[in-house]
C-alpha cells in the first residue's frame, strides 16, 4: 500500500494482523454480527436521516459481496439513520463498461454519496469527477479508486499478499530454497493487485523458487485455469511445489488444473475472501489457507464513513479515517484500512465460525462431514 506512515517488519505486521483480527472476532460477543452493527444514535435531530446512499460492487463472483458486504451496509445505513436512509444497489457483474453506466445512473440519480469497488480503477476516474462536479462525495470501498474520491476503506491489502507468502514459505520449511513456486497474480487493472503481489514478494523472493507468474484478466478462474495448465506443462506436475493464488475463487482453478493433471496430492495453494468452499477446501486438505478480511468491519465503517460525510459529523468521520493512501492520481486520501488473518484448518472454528460468517452445519455437509471430524471442528 501506499500508507503514508512507515513499515514496520513483516513479521511483526503480520503478528499484528493477528492481534487486530482476533478483536474484530471478539465483536461477536457483544452480538455484532447477529445485529450487523450497533448503528449511532447520535446524530443529532438537525442532522437529515433520509439519505440515500448510492452503492456499487465489481461481479458476483466473489462470494461476500453479495452475502455479506451490501446486506451488512444495507443494515448499517438503516441503523445509522433511524431507518429512514437506504441503499440503491447495483452489480457490474465484472463488466468496467457496465459499472460506469451505473455510476452515471447514480449521478443522474442524485443519491447523496457513492460507495464505489471499481473493477477499473483508472477507468472511472472520470465517474468520479462528474460525480465531484455534482457535489456528490464518492467513498472507495475495498479498491482505491482514482479520481478525487473523499475517502477510501479497505483491508491492509500489503499485509494480505505477505500473510500469504510467509505462511507458503512456513508451510514448506527446511526445503524452501529449492521448491518451485508459480504465481496466479490478480488482475492488473486492479490496483490492489499489485499491493498484494509486492507483499507476496516481500515474503517469497530469496526464500523460494518463482518458476512462473501469471497476471490474471478480471481475476477469472477460467484464465486461471488455463494459466496454471500452462504452468504445469513448462514445470512438470510433480516440480511444483506450491503455488501462490492471490484469490480464492483463482485458488479453486489451480486445485481443478492440478487434479485435471492427475495430482495425487495438492501442493499448498493460498487464497483470499474466506469464500464458503475455499473453507471447505481447506477442511479436506485440498487448499492450504484463505486470507479472512473481517467483512463486518470494513463494510461497517464504509457506511459509517458515507452517512457522516453526508451528515456533515466530521469529528466522527476525521476519527474513523487516520490512516492515508496515495493513489495515482490524488495524495493524502483519508483512510479506513482494517486488519486481516490467515485461516488454516487449525483456525476455522477460532475465525470464521466465531465470527458468525459461517455456521458449522454450513461448512461440515455430508461430502465433508468426515474431514471436519478428523480435524475437530463440530
Amino acid at each position: 500500500m501506499n500508507a503514508r506512515t512507515p513499515r514496520t517488519s513483516a513479521v511483526r505486521r503480520a503478528g499484528t494482523a493477528l492481534v487486530a483480527a482476533a478483536s474484530a472476532l471478539s465483536l461477536t460477543a457483544c452480538g455484532v454480527i447477529d445485529g450487523l452493527g450497533g448503528g449511532d444514535s447520535s446524530a443529532s435531530p438537525e442532522r437529515r436521516d433520509d439519505i440515500t446512499v448510492g452503492l456499487l460492487l465489481p461481479d458476483k463472483d466473489t462470494a461476500r459481496f453479495e452475502r455479506f458486504d451490501h446486506p451488512l451496509i444495507k443494515k448499517e445505513v438503516a441503523d445509522l439513520t433511524h431507518g429512514k436512509g437506504k441503499v440503491v444497489y447495483a452489480n457490474a457483474e465484472a463488466s468496467p463498461a457496465k459499472q460506469s453506466r451505473q455510476f452515471q445512473q447514480m449521478i443522474d440519480d442524485r443519491v447523496d454519496v457513492i460507495v464505489v469497488d471499481a473493477l477499473d480503477a483508472k477507468g472511472i476516474a472520470s465517474d468520479v469527477r462528474k460525480a465531484k462536479e455534482a457535489g456528490i462525495p464518492v467513498i472507495a470501498y475495498d479498491r482505491l479508486a482514482e479520481g478525487p474520491v473523499d475517502a477510501y476503506v479497505s483491508h491492509d491489502n500489503e499485509l494480505v499478499g505477505e500473510v500469504q507468502g510467509r505462511s507458503l514459505v512456513e508451510e514448506l520449511g527446511s526445503r524452501r530454497s529449492s521448491s518451485k513456486v508459480v504465481m496466479m497474480n490478480g488482475d492488473p487493472a486492479d490496483p490492489n493487485t499489485a499491493r498484494f503481489k509486492k507483499g507476496a514478494l516481500d515474503e517469497l523472493e530469496g526464500e523460494v523458487d518463482i518458476v512462473k507468474q501469471y497476471d490474471t484478466d478480471k481475476w477469472s478462474p477460467e484464465v486461471a485455469k488455463a494459466n496454471m495448465r500452462k504452468a504445469i506443462a513448462s514445470v512438470g506436475l510433480d516440480n511444483i511445489a506450491a503455488v501462490y493464488s492471490a484469490n480464492d475463487g483463482m485458488a479453486g482453478a489451480v486445485i481443478e488444473a492440478l487434479k485435471d493433471a492427475g495430482a495425487t496430492r495438492i501442493p499448498p495453494v493460498t487464497g483470499q475472501d474466506a469464500n464458503l468452499d475455499a473453507v471447505q477446501r481447506i477442511v479436506s486438505g485440498e487448499q492450504f489457507m484463505t486470507v479472512y478480511k473481517p467483512f463486518l468491519l470494513e463494510a461497517t465503517n464504509a457506511a459509517k464513513m458515507a452517512v457522516y460525510k453526508v451528515q456533515g459529523r466530521d469529528i466522527e468521520f476525521d476519527a474513523l479515517t487516520q490512516d492515508s493512501v496515495d493513489s495515482a492520481s490524488e495524495k493524502d486520501i483519508p483512510s479506513n484500512l482494517v486488519s486481516v488473518v490467515a485461516v488454516t484448518k487449525d483456525n476455522i472454528e477460532d475465525t470464521v465460525v466465531k465470527d458468525g460468517v459461517y455456521t458449522v452445519k454450513q461448512i461440515c455437509t455430508a461430502e465433508y462431514r468426515a474431514d471436519c471430524a478428523a480435524i475437530g471442528l463440530k
